[in-house]
C-alpha cells in the first residue's frame, strides 16, 4: 500500500496541532477567549462582561474544558497522523476521518439550532482544513 506524502502528512500534523494550540488558548487564556468568543457570538467584544459574575465564571470553566478535550483531542490524532496514518493503516485514516464527523456534526448542529452560526462557521473552516488532506489521501487508505 502507497504510504501518503510527507505534503499531506505534514498538512494533518499542522492542522492537529493548531487545535492543540487553540485549545491551550481556551485554558490559558480566559481574557481573550472571552473576549474572542464575546465578539464572534455578539458582535461586541464586551458582551459577555456584562453578563451575571457567575455566569462568566461559568463561561471561562466551560471554555477551559473544552480547550482541555481539544487538547486531548489534538494529541491524539498527532499520535494517529505519525504512526498508523503515516504508515497507511486503513485504521490511521478511518480514526481521523470518524473523529472530526463526531466532532462537526453535533458541535455544528447544535451551533445552527441554537442560532450561533457563527461557530457553526469556525466548525467548517477546521472541516475543511481536515478534509483537503483526508480527501486526497482516501485512495490510499482503503
Amino acid at each position: 500500500m502507497q504510504k501518503p506524502s510527507a505534503f499531506w502528512i505534514n498538512w494533518l500534523r499542522a492542522v492537529s496541532l493548531s487545535v492543540v494550540v487553540f485549545g491551550l488558548i481556551l485554558v490559558v487564556a480566559p481574557d481573550w477567549t472571552q473576549l474572542g468568543f464575546s465578539a464572534l457570538a455578539f458582535g461586541d467584544s464586551q458582551r459577555l462582561a456584562s453578563f451575571d459574575p457567575a455566569a462568566v465564571s461559568y463561561i471561562r470553566l466551560t471554555h477551559a474544558v473544552l480547550g482541555s478535550v481539544m487538547v486531548g483531542w489534538g494529541v491524539a490524532i498527532f499520535l494517529v497522523i505519525q504512526g498508523p496514518f503515516a504508515a497507511a493503516q486503513p485504521i490511521g485514516w478511518r480514526i481521523i476521518a470518524i473523529s472530526v464527523l463526531a466532532w462537526f456534526l453535533p458541535d455544528t448542529t447544535y451551533s445552527l439550532w441554537s442560532g450561533f452560526w457563527q461557530n457553526a462557521v469556525l466548525n467548517l473552516f477546521f472541516l475543511v482544513m481536515f478534509a483537503i488532506p483526508l480527501m486526497a489521501t482516501r485512495r490510499l487508505n482503503q
